[in-house]
């Protein structure tokens, strides 16, 4: 991709203000032999170049000055609520230096794979980036990730897939961390349909006599013993 920056002369927090009310965006480019020279870029133009995953992922042809320069796109600072790109950062790219990247990961044919088509099973995706060591030359947009191999209960590994030529992964800590997973998903069971309860009946018992209701019997009074004169 190439894009357009423009020579700037001011810096400053007023100055910055000042240029983005016109429509445009500071910026600053460094690394490199070259000296870190402040530029500005239009605003518009800026925004739906980084919509595209390439300006992110890839080395630019900035023009700058009627002279073309390698760059990568290194920090790009947005507005907390407006959408407003206030400042963006550019680093020179050497032809024979080896670039730190890190590379967005597209997976395809997970659904043709035994563990999603036949065994109804859940891919997590434990990784959507990865970080990675090349040349200029050898850096890639996106490394695509076949997932038509996964099965039940066997996750996706770093050494299990194949990276583009030149390219090194860069893993801190873990030196095969996961990238895809698979998630056993149990069926839901149906409940079945639980016939009407027969209403239970007291068992009666055969005989037509009946307890005759008593009468509350009432004690006899005791007498106070007489007195003895």
């Amino acid at each position: 991709m190439k894009f357009v920056a423009f020579e700037r002369a001011k810096q400053g927090t007023g100055a910055s203000r000042r240029l983005r009310n016109t429509g445009r965006t500071p910026g600053i480019v460094y690394g490199g032999e070259g000296q870190p020279q402040l530029i500005e870029l239009d605003h518009n133009a800026l925004w739906h170049a980084l919509k595209k995953e390439a300006f992110h992922a890839t080395v630019l042809d900035m023009e700058l000055g009627g002279k073309d320069a390698k760059v990568l796109l290194r920090d790009v600072q947005m507005h907390p609520y407006k959408q407003l790109v206030q400042h963006i950062d550019f680093q020179r790219v050497d032809a024979k230096t080896k670039l730190h990247m890190k590379v967005p990961l597209h997976y395809v044919n997970s659904e043709e794979s035994q563990a999603v088509k036949f065994e109804h099973c859940v891919v997590n995706h434990v990784m959507s980036e990865l970080d990675i060591s090349c040349l200029p030359a050898d850096l890639p947009e996106f490394i695509k990730v076949d997932l038509s191999g996964l099965k039940k209960g066997i996750s996706l590994h770093l050494a299990d897939i194949t990276l583009p030529k030149g390219v090194t992964a860069v893993t801190r800590g873990k030196p095969n961390p996961v990238l895809v997973s698979v998630v056993t998903v149990a069926e839901a069971e149906e409940p079945a349909a639980a016939a009407p309860a027969a209403e239970a009946k007291p068992d009666a018992k055969a005989g037509d006599a009946k307890a005759a209701p008593g009468k509350d019997a009432k004690a006899p009074a005791a007498k106070a013993p007489a007195a003895k004169k």
